[in-house]
């Protein structure tokens, strides 16, 4: 009997250290798991938001944007075992400032001036542009990826690098855009010169509104691959644009001496496109010399929901829901662009650029007031 007791004793506490054993197992296995659920930011992707501030999708600024996520408009995504930056942003909600489009974009928070150097790298990939829009439209169903912005003066653009797919076809275009940096106090005449890189440039446009031109035969797809690099070195800005199974392809551009000093100067392309409908400005004979310019780098969506009748080179008039942006992502009308890499080197010259985000902030929560 007595055996019996110290047998059953024993069973009991085998079966205890079992039990205790098996919880801490289970303990043990769910704290890996929140340890692999652990959330990834793009500030573990691309280590260099000290640099940036982030605007949003609804006009805000997020500031830097380290160990920050946005679940509609910047987060991260693992594909193929690699993680990517996602810049979403819808065809309409709030804008930063006086543009007409949405964006969800960092911006440089200190700038430079051109004599100095500044570079910029970045691979990409677009997955997707808005399904609707005007084709007649140059801006319709396209996305700005880089930029070089002007924080001075009138606050214009020495680059914008798109890339651009119409409806249908399986091929888009990527192609950069110079403004010119309108001479005198009226900024209304400015007007862009674009350059294709592979597919088309801005010019080429749809017969009506939705008739298309021909697909690109040397274009980029959607989630295809490419790389730009933006180098400034003594006011010569250099851009150079890499994709597998694709021609690299280099351009220079001088931003601080103009080519567009006089109206003879004006480019047949932009006699067609910008000059036809009142944009026929010319630029100051020193460009953006001086000018404190900065990098932009993300999503700057170029389709909205703004009637061709005020300007048909930049309104789209397409589908909006009335700014709702779940609705807007249900059915395709936003865009969104994948990040994989990323680096930034400026001078030590560079210096604050707060006037900017101070302006366009402000201009931001007056326009959210309404």
């Amino acid at each position: 009997m007595k055996n019996n007791k110290i047998t059953s004793v024993a069973a009991c506490l085998i079966l205890g250290v079992f039990l205790t054993l098996n919880s801490c197992s289970k303990t043990a296995k769910k704290e890996e798991k929140k340890e692999t659920e652990k959330t990834v930011y793009a500030s573990d992707v691309i280590p260099f938001f000290d640099h940036w501030k982030l605007i949003l999708g609804d006009g805000s600024n997020a500031g830097v944007a380290n160990n920050f996520e946005h679940k509609d408009f910047f987060f991260t995504a693992n594909e193929g075992n690699e993680n990517w930056v996602v810049f979403k942003t819808p065809n309409a909600g709030h804008t930063h400032g006086t543009s007409n489009n949405t964006r969800t974009e960092l911006a440089q928070s200190k700038k430079w001036t051109p004599k100095t150097d500044a570079n910029l790298k970045a691979t990409l990939k677009v997955k997707n542009v808005s399904v609707t829009g005007d084709a007649r439209v140059a801006a319709s169903y396209s996305v700005v990826v880089g930029q070089i912005h002007s924080a001075d003066g009138l606050e214009n653009e020495p680059l914008k690098i798109f890339y651009k797919k119409f409806p249908g076809h399986t091929k888009g275009s990527v192609f950069w855009d110079y403004e010119i940096n309108t001479a005198g106090d009226d900024n209304a005449g400015r007007w862009d010169f674009s350059t294709a890189v592979w597919g088309y440039d801005l010019s080429v446009v749809g017969s009506d509104v939705s008739t298309y031109p021909e697909e690109p035969k040397d274009g980029i797809a959607l989630d295809e691959e490419f790389s730009y690099e933006i180098d400034i070195k003594d006011g010569i800005m250099t851009l150079t644009f890499t994709s597998e199974g694709h021609e690299t392809k280099t351009f220079t551009k001088n931003i601080i001496v103009s080519e567009y000093t006089t109206k003879a100067d004006i480019p047949e392309q932009t006699q067609k496109l910008f000059v036809s409908i009142g944009q026929d400005g010319v630029e100051r004979p020193e460009a953006y010399t001086g000018e404190g310019c900065f990098f932009k780098l993300g999503n700057y969506n170029q389709t909205n929901g703004k009637s061709p009748e005020i300007n048909k080179n930049w309104c789209s008039g397409a589908e909006t829901h009335g700014g709702d942006i779940q609705k807007q992502y249900a059915d395709g009308n936003y865009t969104e662009v994948w990040f994989k890499t990323a680096n930034i080197t400026i001078s030590d010259d560079a210096y604050s650029n707060d006037g900017y985000f101070a302006k366009n902030d402000f201009l931001y929560k007056k326009q959210a007031k309404q």
